[in-house]
């Protein structure tokens, strides 16, 4: 027969179970009442209340612009009219073809390297942990934020007059504009790195330049040829617009087809746009695996598909041999010696092939551009009399509320492709990342289903739309809805996927299910990813609805194409300095987002 010690009631105390129960509860309160509460700070609470009324806008936005399905169904007869107005897709000459190719590549390529090289100086002194000091640091973000905001189509322009027909407008617009985004990405990898090595060159009695090449340069190599080669894939896709300002290539011949009304010969060229995008993106990630002689390690179809390829490659150092047994470590000096008198493997002579490749592709685009090396000797002379024409900034004929209204409208456009692209995209985003999609297959699917709509030009996209639905802001909307789903998917998919582990396991072993696994684990561990990546779209939209209202979608793009074609310089500069005004608004909000949520 088993005991029960009961302990000794205080004096006074209630000895019945309900009043034991009502203590412990008062003593449980009296507890919770004094454990330290975490304070949300009011800057965090600010950052969430703007959040709350961008969403607020964009959704005004949405409603404003009309968006109706139903009505777009009913206007598809105007799709069917135009298709039997243009017949069979038509194509010119292959020799044209092959040429124009090689020159729109060409010229992309010589712009992308151009902003690559000159941001390496830029981003050198824009990141904390190399630039010589703060006010060094405040002129490269400064450089960086101005050829970031000001759109690719204002700097063709203004080369267009400058240089005239020709190449050299269009690498210099591209090159210029693409310094913002590499430049900040090469910063941001430089303030990554590991110090050890560049404190340890400087420790030696190494030069600035000595601590950049030897203890900089290797650990960023990788990151700067990803970002290289993204923004290559980027500025193929702009350059088709800048073909309706002036710059030679396959854009301009597409934007002559369609003003001409020969509308089958616009949709080939169109045709040959969307391959090239696509190839590009596919082989993005083949070329910088060839390059640096490392495995393809990212999520990306290039990727996927060259593991697939990819045979033969020796084991490294620290690899497994064997059942599980570790390789041999070699002594010191036989490593030494192994350094020095590196043998010719396969895998070294594969990448010694692809180096050169690149250097011969290189090689070609600029040959294939034809560059006028003698007007950048010459131009000085013009760009006095040429800057006159641009200042000081007026509206002209304009008034300014017409003009402000039209920003408005760019603004309101922007909004609501975002709000539809990140609705759009969670859903899409994470059927293609590997936790989450409920099958390998559906993940590939999804994938690859990104890549194609990553490849379609926005612009291509617009027109399509505005012969749908007719000129106007809804079909610039849906155009970068629809071509923002493929980069904000792709980058939430990435997200997702490199969430931790361990939430999603700790619920997947209480027994939760996939969906639960998903909104208690997953989508919360991402939420920063995705504040900073939609901040980063909202941003990019700005930039392109401008560029649709080129082609009609409405907004402000339609009042700057005027203007240039008018010779209304000071109205350039106005709408620039509206767009320039507009995007580091938002561009501030984006950093303090992150500063904040980080």
């Amino acid at each position: 027969m088993s005991t029960v010690t009961r302990t000794p009631a205080r004096p006074g105390a209630p000895t019945t179970a309900g009043s034991d129960t009502e203590a412990e509860k008062a003593e449980q309160e009296a507890l919770a009442a004094r454990a330290p509460r975490r304070r949300i700070s009011p800057e965090r609470i600010a950052a969430a209340l703007t959040i709350v009324a961008l969403l607020v806008a964009s959704v005004f936005a949405l409603a404003g612009i009309g968006i109706n399905p139903a009505k777009m169904a009913q206007s598809w007869s105007n799709a069917e009219r135009f298709f039997g107005r243009v017949g069979a897709i038509s194509f010119p000459e292959p020799g044209e073809l092959l040429y124009l190719t090689g020159l729109t590549l060409g010229l992309v390529i010589c712009g992308t390297l151009l902003a690559a090289v000159i941001s390496v100086p830029v981003a050198y002194l824009a990141a904390s942990n190399t630039t010589p000091g703060n006010a060094w640091r405040a002129a490269a973000r400064f450089v960086g934020v101005l050829t970031r905001a000001i759109p690719d189509v204002v700097f063709a322009m203004v080369f267009v007059l400058i240089f005239s027909l020709g190449t050299l407008p269009g690498i210099l617009a591209i090159g210029i504009h693409s310094i913002g985004m590499i430049s900040k990405l090469f910063a941001d990898a430089i303030e990554q790195i590991d110090e050890g090595p560049r404190l340890a060159v400087r420790a030696a009695g190494g030069s600035r330049m000595q601590e950049f090449t030897a203890g900089v340069l290797p650990q960023v190599l990788p990151s700067w040829i990803a970002t290289v080669l993204h923004r290559n894939d980027i500025n193929l896709r702009g350059s088709v617009i800048l073909g309706y300002v002036g710059v030679v290539g396959l854009g301009m011949q597409m934007s002559f087809a369609f003003k001409s009304l020969d509308y089958g010969l616009g949709l080939g060229y169109a045709v040959v746009i969307f391959i090239l995008c696509v190839i590009m993106e596919l082989v993005s990630s083949a070329v910088r695996a060839a390059m640096l002689g490392i495995a393809p390690t990212g999520r990306g179809l290039g990727d996927r598909m060259l593991r697939g390829i990819r045979r033969g490659r020796p084991v490294r150092a620290g690899a497994q041999t064997g059942a599980g047994r570790p390789a041999p470590t070699a002594t010191p000096a036989a490593a030494l010696e192994a350094a020095l008198r590196r043998p010719w493997s396969r895998g070294r002579i594969r990448t010694a092939v692809w180096g050169w490749l690149a250097v011969a592709v290189v090689i070609g685009s600029i040959l294939i551009c034809d560059i006028a090396w003698g007007d950048l000797a010459t131009v000085w002379a013009k760009i006095p009399a040429i800057a006159v024409q641009f200042w000081p900034p007026s509206f002209g004929s304009y008034d300014v509320e017409t003009m402000l209204g039209a920003m408005g409208e760019t603004i309101a456009i922007a909004l609501a492709a975002t709000l539809l692209t990140l609705i759009v995209s969670i859903v899409v985003g994470s059927l293609a990342a590997r936790n989450v999609a409920p099958s390998p297959g559906v993940r590939a699917g999804t994938r690859f289903l990104l890549v194609v709509v990553r490849g379609i030009p926005e612009i291509i996209l617009a027109i399509m739309l505005i012969v749908i639905s007719g000129l106007g802001t809804q079909a610039g909307t849906i155009a970068l809805a629809i071509g923002g789903v493929g980069l904000l998917g792709k980058l939430l998919a990435d997200s997702f996927e490199e969430v931790k582990a361990g939430p999603e396991r700790a619920l997947t072993a209480t027994g939760a299910s996939r969906l639960q696994v998903y909104a208690g684990a997953t989508l919360p561990q991402g939420t920063r990813a995705l504040i900073g990546n939609t901040f980063y779209m909202l941003d990019t939209n700005i930039r392109c609805a401008t560029l649709l209202g080129i082609v009609g979608a409405g907004g402000v793009g339609y009042y700057l194409l005027n203007a240039s074609q008018g010779s209304n310089y000071g109205t350039v500069t106005a709408i620039v300095l509206m767009i320039l005004v507009t995007v580091l608004i938002v561009e501030g909000l984006a950093m303090w987002m992150r500063r904040v949520f980080r």
